[in-house]
This record gives C-alpha cells, sequence and structure tokens, in this order.
C-alpha cells in the first residue's frame, strides 16, 4: 500500500480548495482497506475517507491521513420482469452510474441525475432532487467498519435515512467506509415530474411521451442553466439544506411573508425553500474577491478563483445570521466544513 506525504487536495474536492493532507492512499479493493486499516498510519491518525469531493469545504490543510474510496463495479445480482437489483461500488461516479440506469431503461433514478459525488456518498447524504429521495431505491449497504475492518450490511431501515442524511452522518459518523449499495430499480417506471419546473423543461423539449431519458435530460439541461460546473467554478451543489417547520411556525411567517416560497410535507410540517430565503436578504449574485454567492442559485456558493475555505466558511455564516435575523429561521450548512 502506497501512502503518499504531503498530498494536494486541489484537485480532488469540487471547491477547488488548495489544501494537503498529511498521509494520503487510494483503496481500489477491500483487501487494501483493510491492510491500511491495520497499519500504524492509520491508526495513529484522524482519518478521512474520500469519495468525489462533492460535499465537503477545507478550511485548512487535513493534519491525518485521507483514503480515497476507489471501489469499483456495477453489478445486476437479481432481476424479474418488473424490477432490477443492482450492486454498486462505493467508488463509482454517481452521474455515470445514473447514466448507465437510464441507458438500460432502469427507472427510479433518473431524477437524480448530474448530481455530484460517488455512489458511496449517495446513502450516507440521502442525496435527493426533484421530488425523488435515494432511499426510496436503496435495499442495502454494505459497509466496512473502520476499527476493525469488519464488513457489515445495513438494511433500509439500518440506515434510518432522513432529510439529507442518514445513521452515517449520525451516530456512525467516521465509522465506516461504504463499499458498496444495491438498488431496487424498475422496469416498469412510474415517473415523477412532480415538480413543475421538469414539466416546464419537457414542455420545452418537445416532448410528448414521457421516458427515463427524457426526464433525465430535462434534469440535466435544468441543473445545467442553474448550477455551476464544478470543472470551471469550484463549488458543492447546495450549500444549505431546506429547512422544515412546524406548521404554528409557518402560519406566522406566511403572515408576515405571503409570497414564502413552502412545500408541505405529509407529516404536516413545511419545507422551505432556503434559496428564496437567501435571495430575499439580498446575497444571491454577491461576491467577495475571489468567492461569493452563484448569480443562478443563490443555494450555491462559488469559489472563483483561489480562494480559501476559511472565506467561504465565513460568509456561510453571514448568510446564516441575516436569514436569521429577517425570517427567524436557523439554516444549517448540508456541506462538511473540515
Amino acid at each position: 500500500m502506497n501512502v503518499i506525504k504531503n498530498y494536494s487536495l486541489h484537485k480532488l474536492n469540487t471547491f477547488g480548495i488548495d489544501v494537503n493532507a498529511k498521509l494520503y492512499c487510494e483503496i481500489n479493493s477491500t483487501d487494501e482497506l483493510i491492510e491500511i486499516i491495520g497499519s500504524d498510519d492509520f491508526k495513529n491518525n484522524q482519518v478521512l475517507i474520500l469519495g468525489g469531493g462533492s460535499n465537503l469545504l477545507f478550511t485548512k490543510d487535513y493534519n491525518g491521513i485521507v483514503v480515497k474510496n476507489n471501489l469499483k463495479g456495477i453489478e445486476v445480482v437479481e432481476e424479474n420482469n418488473d424490477h432490477v437489483s443492482v450492486t454498486v461500488g462505493g467508488g463509482e461516479n454517481w452521474h455515470e452510474f445514473v447514466m448507465h440506469c437510464v441507458n438500460n431503461n432502469y427507472g427510479g433514478i433518473e431524477n437524480l441525475s448530474l448530481i455530484p459525488g460517488n455512489v458511496g456518498a449517495s446513502p450516507m447524504q440521502n442525496i435527493g432532487a426533484y421530488g425523488v429521495e435515494v432511499k426510496d431505491t436503496i435495499t442495502k449497504v454494505e459497509a466496512i467498519d473502520l476499527s476493525d475492518g469488519a464488513i457489515k450490511v445495513f438494511s433500509n431501515a439500518d440506515c434510518n435515512f432522513g432529510y439529507r442524511t442518514s445513521v452515517f452522518k449520525q451516530e456512525l459518523k467516521n465509522k465506516y467506509l461504504i463499499s458498496a449499495v444495491t438498488f431496487q430499480l424498475t422496469k416498469q417506471p412510474t415517473f415523477n415530474t412532480s415538480y413543475g419546473a421538469i414539466t416546464s423543461e419537457l414542455e420545452a423539449m418537445g416532448v410528448t411521451d414521457l421516458s427515463i431519458k427524457n426526464i433525465s435530460k430535462a434534469v440535466c439541461n435544468i441543473r445545467s442553466s442553474k448550477l455551476p460546473d464544478v470543472k470551471v467554478t469550484g463549488n458543492a451543489g447546495s450549500f444549505f439544506k431546506n429547512p422544515v417547520i412546524d406548521s404554528s411556525t409557518f402560519e406566522k411567517l406566511k403572515s408576515d411573508y405571503p409570497e414564502v416560497a413552502n412545500y408541505p410535507q405529509p407529516n404536516g410540517k413545511v419545507k422551505l425553500a432556503a434559496g428564496w430565503m437567501i435571495e430575499q436578504c439580498g446575497w444571491k449574485g454577491k461576491r467577495i474577491k475571489d468567492y461569493g454567492v452563484h448569480p443562478q442559485h443563490a443555494l450555491v456558493l462559488v469559489n472563483y478563483g483561489v480562494s480559501n475555505g476559511q472565506d467561504i466558511y465565513n460568509l456561510s455564516g453571514e448568510i446564516i445570521a441575516s436569514v436569521e435575523e429577517k425570517f427567524s429561521v436557523t439554516l444549517e450548512r448540508e456541506v462538511n466544513i473540515l
């Protein structure tokens, strides 16, 4: 196992923050992971498991060992006339996996097209977009205990999925590496076009017959028009979660701001659009030196050049404070801060 000292992470995080890891290695098999877990480099340092680097913000050099998850593979493990179960390595690129499913007419995750990151992060974050959450298709998660290398299989229920969270972000945070995820996808898709933007985009595309490919294309078009390309402009996608509040708090907010963007939830609570509130506070498109808020999407903080992560973190704090002051709603960062 090749462990590299003082390794640059500049190209391994989508914010493009130029920091170094004290130690760095890549694992391409579970045997390699078990080997590194048993090493002194691993035992004597803090550990960061790195996937696509799309949901984190480095504010300083990482004084520990970074382990890059390169576990690959896409395998059909069960199939019938209605469904197909696919097991995917945690190091596979998420969007490339979605395109694999779209091209094979496997339905269920087409609304999650063009989300950055790797498959291993999908259950951790319970990624979601346009009315779909990945928890609805995951049947099991295979993970490796970082304390002893033991393999554990988590059922969907074991993962304790919530809005943009799971057991892997809560009580089991930093305790496991997700080696593989199994998805149950459908051959008889039910199309989810509940978000108006998808319907409008399909109309603009001239689509009359719904298909997995057309919905995926519509989602890609929408995301490309609103979100900056991480290959061009450093960002981590949505920086903040959309807050969920109780109905009585919402009614008071609505009385003060009748136009407040909102999405009623099945449990009686109400999800608010964080981007709308940030925009109302005047942050959308604001640029400070080489960092700021994207002009097309107020949820996205961006690195235009060689900004450091601490500046971007400080900006997020100012945004949280201004939203709190104006709306009495506290935003929560979705991005992991290191």
